[in-house]
Formats: structure tokens, C-alpha cells, sequence
């Protein structure tokens, strides 16, 4: 009978150190989870606060995630199809800022910036801001120079120009503060 319970005993002991074995080894598993997961979740967190103090723009390539995020961010509107060859460079260091954008797209997208920005026609300011500009293969200053140049101010502190060729189906945006 001892020996019995001896032996129901050892068993009972056995069966509970395998059980709580097993449940170390899940918690850990699940621990290891919560820490990757809260790892990607910081990364994250920390991708969005940069982008919304120093957002990338990636001059020397077109259509990339950057590019296209500072489009819709910039442009207010969605990308639709025909945006297509996205570039886009910034230059906000110091008290003044501009942002250039150049992109192909349809006469029905060009449409649509101008009214979301309120642009017009302006007939006045021969001044395109060159100055301002930097020099990209895919920012034509020559080609732009010869567009109807669409605008808007807040006054004096704050621009914006807009260019469509028709017949390329380009259109060049430029955001600059004074």
C-alpha cells in the first residue's frame, strides 16, 4: 500500500513539474511576442514623429513611399492613376522653406490641385522664383518659364506656384515662405 502511494505520488509530481513546465514555455513565448510586437510598435511610433518634424523627400528617385506620402500631404489630394514619376525636394532649413514637386498627371488632376489650393491665373508676377528653385533634371526651368504660372499668398509671407504643360502632361508645384 505505501508502495502504492509512493508511486502515485512520484507520478502526481511528475505529471506537475512537466505541467509547469509547459506553462513557463508558453509564457515565455508569449512574453517574447508582447516584446516584439511593443518593439515594432515603438519603431513605428518613432518613423511618424519623424516624418512630421523632418519628413524625408527622395529627390533623386520617383514614386517612392516618401514621395508619395509628401504629395498627398502637400497637394491635399489622393494619387490617383495617372500621378505617375512623383519627385519632390525640400529645403526647410532656417526661418524660410520651399518645397518643389514635379509630376505627371491628367488635365483632370490638374483641375482638381488648383481648386483645392485656390490657385489662379496670375497675370501680374513675372517673377517665377528661379531664385528660390534648385536645379533637378526633372524641374524644367526652361519649360516652365513658358507655362501659365497659377498662384496664391497669403499676402507676403507665404507662396504658392503651380505650372501644367498640357502637352507633356506635367505639372510642376512649388511652396515657398518668405
Amino acid at each position: 500500500m505505501k508502495l502504492r502511494s509512493y508511486i502515485a505520488t512520484i507520478f502526481i509530481l511528475i505529471t506537475v513539474l512537466i505541467s509547469c513546465d509547459r506553462i513557463k514555455n508558453k509564457t515565455e513565448r508569449v512574453a517574447d511576442k508582447v516584446k516584439e510586437k511593443t518593439k515594432e510598435e515603438l519603431k513605428e511610433q518613432t518613423q511618424k514623429i519623424v516624418d512630421k518634424v523632418f519628413p524625408p523627400f527622395d529627390h533623386d528617385r520617383p514614386d517612392t513611399y516618401n514621395n508619395k506620402k509628401r504629395f498627398k500631404d502637400f497637394l491635399k489630394i489622393e494619387i490617383t492613376p495617372d500621378v505617375k514619376n512623383i519627385y519632390c525636394f525640400a529645403d526647410a532649413i532656417g526661418i524660410d522653406a520651399d518645397y518643389m514637386f514635379a509630376f505627371n498627371c491628367e488635365s483632370t488632376t490638374s483641375r482638381k490641385i488648383i481648386e483645392v489650393h485656390n490657385l489662379t491665373i496670375d497675370t501680374l508676377n513675372s517673377d517665377n522664383a528661379f531664385g528660390l528653385q534648385h536645379d533637378f533634371e526633372w524641374w524644367d526651368k526652361e519649360r516652365i518659364s513658358a507655362l501659365k504660372k497659377y498662384s496664391w499668398t497669403n499676402g507676403d509671407q507665404y507662396f504658392k506656384y503651380y505650372w501644367y504643360d498640357q502637352e507633356k502632361q506635367k505639372a510642376y508645384f512649388f511652396d515657398f515662405g518668405m
